[in-house]
């Protein structure tokens, strides 16, 4: 699809579907073949909306869609548009830009059930006229006073889209009726399709003539295969303007077909949804839905004593009941009526509750989570009691909002069994790069390594040999946990080197990844691993890594030191110990991480203990062997869970896309970033190595040798030029030349640029964002002429769906009374009461 402007606020989305990414000599991309159609739209719109529409309006289908595009200036690499806040991104993007190239991917065949979406929404979405791929730009020039360029995609589109493919006559102009309801536009299609077929005469007249020749069937049979054949078109009918996204036999979609009505509304005229005996309905389905809501409204539980296509009899489920009903299919007439009904109640108003099927419960919820996804079962529990008076336990809440979300977002266990494919295709798609799919006897996933060329390239070529290891839950219910390594650039900030899908997190799972990282990341350098003290993986890193450094997270390390205070405190105070903790782990020397652990004594004795419990060689900056590091005190894993907040409850397959979506994106804006820097160093450390200078200019300088050198100004230091160090260790700790350093090159004609760490360089940090990662597409099901594959691959089930070893050890925790914090009273310092239960007197 193509993006164009109309005015402020207003956008012409040309879409491209159909045809296929060409690659280039260059590495670029181009979209070749395929049909575009112009879709109008607002800032205000939403993706689901336009999802929605471009389903319909390409016949793709709604779920398989996926919506790409182009940073502008890359053609490179494609970015998936997956929600709202992805569609404003590429509005900020391509801003006072008047064209940008989108492309629509998906499984051919639109589902009717995908309007039951938002139906009651005004989406803000128009279509506007078909056009042909070959004139599409030359379409909207018409129309908009800005010229349009040509891109790549316009130039590789093909002509002829418009021609009917039997007739060759062009297609008319498509217009969306906003107001319309999904009923009507089927019956529109409907009757095109009829007045079609009846202009089609020798097609109509050469299969009468072959039903002519068949064998005649018995009077039951034919009957009951007429009834057959007009229900399932009565079916097909009613799935097309009422039917949920499952499509299922006797599903009942009420955002569909009530969806501008209260539920006391709905109720209401559920009341008259069965009316006794020579009631008429289409068909066993429809009758089925009506009985359903007749007992939802009334408040009856019934059971079927016959539940056939051709016939159903059932009667109120409480004992000793007189209300019945029998009804049946009427060949003559083509109808499904009711023949007997009981429609006396004598089981009494105290024991009528309402009966739902699995079906209607689905329905519901559906439409509840596509109001707010997050909905939790007690409160859809709540909401359906108050709206339909309908009590529910816990279980069938938890499984009508599993059905649910299956229909809305695809299988959990699909998803497994399509990893495979699934990683075969991205492979395919990034040469160079590690990925290993682990599954156990049973069939059972159990693990999943990813490392991608870009991100193995980008870590040997730009970053520090400096590895944070750590894992977040993927909050599944099969509760997997991603285990990540992630390094960083020069600006210090995050970049995934890899990451695994484990089933469990213990020893063999974290020795396993560490295992495939290696062979990953084999390096020369020796490589600085960081990671949670309470994960335990010294022993392991150390062993599969050779010449690595191992050190203990701050963060985590900061964080189970303000875990475990117990009072009393003196002096300045709790408020203090994390600042003075900090300040004992970022000490360049050691009688400086002597004094803030003094410090840290001063207010609590407690606090001193645990934390000298630490061997300082392992967290200290002033004891460290390897790379330096504790500067990082923020959550590291936390990035990857921010990622996956919005889609935490899709299956494994998109929970993956939109990691990989994250990770493509980020790398794509950081090079787009860096490609408008134009110092040596990038901005930051350019900052850095400017505030330096400044504060060398009052420093004075005396020769001791060639090499070595004296500085004096507030004290005295030595700067070793050959060691590249000076006597108050701040180049060696940072990388940088430090004021010292500095004033040692403005005497002696040096370059300060020359002696800075080449991690900083704009160079290096331009090579660590030098490749892209390249996602599959139709990413949410394997196109069609793939299937066959797909399903002769060997099959994935999902794990086994056991507690995670972090809920357990929380629990643990809390009960041997570790999270217990002790209150310590302020104003007397006393244990087990505050200040304002305090009795003492002042």
């Amino acid at each position: 699809m193509k993006l164009f402007a109309m005015g402020k606020g207003k956008l012409i989305l040309i879409c491209q579907s159909g045809g296929e990414f060409v690659t280039k000599d260059d590495g670029s991309l181009s979209y070749d073949g395929g049909e575009a159609n112009a879709v109008a739209i607002n800032p205000e719109t939403h993706f689901g909306d336009l999802k929605l529409k471009l389903a319909e309006l390409l016949n793709l289908e709604y779920k398989s869609l996926s919506v790409k595009y182009f940073l502008p200036g890359n053609k490179q690499t494609l970015i998936t548009i997956c929600n709202d806040k992805d569609l404003k991104r590429m509005f900020d993007f391509h801003e006072g830009s008047v064209t940008a190239d989108v492309f629509v991917i998906g499984t051919s065949g639109f589902d009717r059930e995908a309007f039951a979406i938002e139906t009651g929404r005004a989406s803000g979405i128009k279509l506007a006229e078909t056009v042909s791929p070959s004139k599409a730009s030359k379409a909207l020039v018409t129309t908009d006073p800005v010229s349009t360029p040509a891109g790549p995609s316009a130039a590789n589109l093909t002509p002829n889209s418009l021609a009917d493919p039997a007739d060759g006559t062009a297609h008319s102009p498509i217009t969306y009726d906003v107001s319309a309801t999904p009923a009507d536009t089927v019956k529109k299609r409907r009757r095109a399709a009829s007045r079609k077929n009846s202009t089609d005469a020798p097609t109509a007249a050469v299969t009468k003539t072959v039903r002519k020749t068949k064998k005649m069937a018995p009077r039951r049979k034919r009957m009951r295969k007429d009834y057959l054949t007009e229900s399932d078109d009565d079916m097909e009918e009613e799935r097309d303007t009422s039917a949920g996204l499952d499509g299922t036999n006797g599903a009942l979609d009420v955002a569909s077909e009530f969806n501008n009505l209260s539920p006391e509304e709905m109720v209401a005229m559920w009341k008259d949804s069965i009316t006794g005996v020579g009631q008429e309905f289409k068909s066993v389905i429809e009758f089925r839905d009506a009985l359903q809501r007749f007992s939802i409204a009334h408040r009856f539980r019934y059971k079927f004593k016959k539940n056939e296509t051709s016939r159903a009899s059932g009667m109120c489920a409480a004992e000793g009941c007189s209300w019945s009903f029998y009804a049946s299919w009427v060949p003559s007439e083509r109808v499904f009526k009711i023949k007997k009904m009981n429609e006396t109640h004598t089981c009494g108003e105290s024991s009528k509750t309402a009966h739902p099927t699995k079906n209607w419960l689905v329905s519901i919820i559906k439409d509840k989570l596509r109001e707010s996804p997050h909905h939790k079962p007690k409160e859809i529990s709540k909401s359906i009691l108050r709206d339909f008076g309908v009590t529910l336990n816990y279980s069938q809440v938890y499984r009508g909002i599993e059905g649910a979300r299956e229909q809305l977002q695809g299988s959990y266990k699909e998803a497994y069994n399509q990893l495979p494919w699934f990683c075969d295709k991205l492979l395919e798609a990034n040469p160079g790069s590690f990925i290993k799919l682990l599954i156990d006897n049973d069939k059972k996933f159990q693990r999943l390594f990813i490392s991608f060329d870009a991100s193995i390239h980008g870590f040997q070529n730009g970053c520090r040999p400096l590895l944070f290891l750590d894992s977040t839950s993927l909050r599944s219910k099969y509760h997997e946990i991603l285990l990540t390594a992630t390094a960083l650039d020069g600006d210090d900030c995050i970049f995934p080197v890899a990451f695994a899908i484990v089933d469990t997190e213990n020893d063999d799972s974290w020795n396993w990844f560490l295992e495939e990282l290696r062979s990953a990341v084999s390096s020369s350098r020796s490589i600085t691993f960081v990671s949670d003290k309470q994960k335990g993986l010294m022993e392991s890193v150390l062993k599969i890594f050779e010449n690595a450094h191992h050190g203990y997270s701050i963060y985590h390390l900061l964080d189970n030191f303000m875990k475990n205070l117990k009072g009393p405190f003196h002096g300045e105070g709790k408020g203090s110990l994390p600042v003075n903790f900090l300040a004992a782990a970022c000490a360049a020397r050691l009688d400086s991480f002597r004094m803030s652990a003094e410090q840290v004594k001063k207010v609590s004795s407690n606090a001193f203990d645990w934390m000298m419990q630490i061997a300082p060689e392992y967290w200290t900056n002033a004891a460290f062997k390897g790379e330096s590091y504790q500067h990082i005190t923020f959550d590291v894993a936390e990035s990857y869970a921010n990622w996956i907040e919005e889609v935490w409850e899709l299956p494994l397959i998109q929970k993956l896309e939109r990691l990989l979506c994250k990770m493509t994106e980020m790398i794509n804006n950081r090079r787009m970033n860096s490609s408008g820097w134009f110092t040596k160093l990038i901005p930051s450390r350019e900052q850095l190595v400017k505030d330096a200078s400044r504060r060398a200019h009052y420093l004075k300088v005396l020769f001791s040798s060639d090499t070595l050198f004296e500085v004096q100004g507030d004290s005295t230091h030595v700067v070793d030029m050959n060691k590249r160090d000076c006597s108050c260790l701040v180049w060696k700790a940072t990388g940088l030349p430090c004021h010292h350093a500095i004033a040692v090159f403005n005497s002696t004609g040096r370059n300060v640029y020359d002696y800075c760490s080449s991690y900083f360089t704009v160079d290096s940090y331009r090579s660590t964002y030098s490749k892209s990662i390249n996602l599959v597409e139709a990413i949410f099901k394997p196109p069609a002429k793939e299937k066959a594959s797909v399903e002769e691959a060997e099959q994935v089930l999902p794990p086994s769906s056991t507690r995670t070893p972090t809920t357990h050890q929380k629990r643990r925790r809390k009960i041997l009374g570790i999270e217990h914090r002790t209150v310590t009273c302020t104003k007397c310092k006393g244990i087990g009461h505050n200040k304002l239960s305090c009795k003492e007197t002042s």
